[in-house]
């Protein structure tokens, strides 16, 4: 665990713990407020995270960019993260072992930001935080308290590019995190 997020980014900056290393152009560690009562956390890096070394911000960032406009939540007042900081190939998902070499990163991403709410983005994001038990369809909108933070699982953004009809989802599930924020 890394107490500052100093200690972190040093940390983090020349990192070879899983096989991920060797192909990525950028550690995409998070961005945002690092004092948010809102946190997302996603699965990986796609190619323009990867470019760029900022979470979220292809296709399905601008996705989710829009829909923090439309509920009136400012990209910078939240902090986004991933569960695994480098570009796995091809996008596919990261593997289990990739993952746990960046758990330490991610809980003290978590530590530090001392978030209310954490919006789990995709099955991925749930799985590797609440449990392999939990499934995205069964757990989407449904809140889990855990450690003090309260959890809502909703649909990966890039998942709302395949299927449009779970963009309704999507809405209520910020919508409602926004709503619970706003009564903490």
């Amino acid at each position: 665990m890394y107490n500052s997020w100093e200690e972190l980014e040093e940390g983090i900056k020349d990192c070879k713990k899983c096989k991920l290393n060797p192909t990525r152009t950028n550690i995409v560690l998070g961005t945002g407020n690092r004092e948010a009562d809102l946190m997302f956390i996603g699965e990986g890096p796609g190619a323009d995270e990867d470019r760029e070394g900022i979470p979220f911000v292809g296709k399905a960032g601008k996705l989710m960019d829009k829909a923090f406009i439309g509920l009136g939540i400012e990209r910078k007042n939240v902090y986004i993260a991933n569960i695994v900081k480098c570009r796995p190939p091809q996008n596919r998902n990261p593997e289990k072992d990739e993952a746990e070499a960046c758990m330490d990163y991610l809980r003290s991403q978590v530590m530090l930001v001392k978030p209310k709410i954490i919006v789990l983005l995709g099955s991925v994001a749930l799985k590797n935080i609440l449990g392999e038990s939990y499934g995205i369809t069964a757990s989407r909108g449904k809140w889990v308290e855990m450690g003090g933070i309260s959890y809502i699982p909703t649909w990966h953004p890039a998942a709302l590019l395949r299927d449009e009809t779970k963009k309704i989802d999507f809405w209520k599930d910020l919508k409602e995190a926004k709503a619970k924020l706003n009564e903490l």
